[in-house]
């Protein structure tokens, strides 16, 4: 295997989950290059490449289905920070994450729909039939949570997000 091959695979090893753009930002090599050494280590079945919600990641093998979409996930700030919030407070209900987090419940509900999709999160109803959510797996998200850090891109588009929830709040309670 070549030596750009080996660093290639060996950075997806580092940072499983990556997507294709950030691989690339990250390396020394051209998009072309990293896409032909991409291309030879799936078919060598050194890496596998999802696709979440328009974004390319890759992963080393080792990682199941339910892993791979958990990372994807996780390098979105505002998904990861839910995360965070419902390991700290679990159970917790909808408004006290979105209150907790300053974020818009709109905002809130498209990351849930996303985290209960892939099975991170679950949403039950409790006794008085309010909304309650859980981790669906504490300790392997948890394990996998601490190997993520949301890239810069991804921190911007959520911020921008927030900004645009605050805004857009704010324009509302004028009225």
């Amino acid at each position: 295997m070549t030596d750009t091959r080996q660093q290639i695979q060996a950075h997806i090893g580092d940072n499983a989950g990556v997507h294709f753009n950030e691989l690339v930002r990250e390396s020394d090599f051209a998009p072309g290059q990293v896409q032909y050494h991409i291309r030879r280590l799936r078919e060598d079945d050194r890496l596998v490449r999802e696709e979440f919600y328009g974004r390319t990641h890759y992963y080393p093998p080792a990682y199941d289905e339910w892993e791979r979409a958990a990372l994807a996930l996780f390098h979105r700030e505002t998904a990861r920070e839910i995360v965070v919030y419902l390991i700290e407070h679990e159970p917790a209900g909808p408004g006290d994450v979105a209150d907790a987090l300053e974020i818009a419940r709109s905002t809130l509900e498209y990351h849930l729909n996303r985290l209960v999709e892939h099975d991170l999160v679950t949403k039950r109803y409790d006794d008085r039939n309010r909304v309650v959510l859980e981790l669906a797996e504490p300790e392997a998200t948890g394990r996998l949570l601490a190997t993520v850090t949301p890239t810069v891109p991804d921190r911007l588009v959520d911020r921008f997000t927030r900004l645009v929830d605050k805004l857009l709040a704010g324009g509302q309670e004028s009225r």
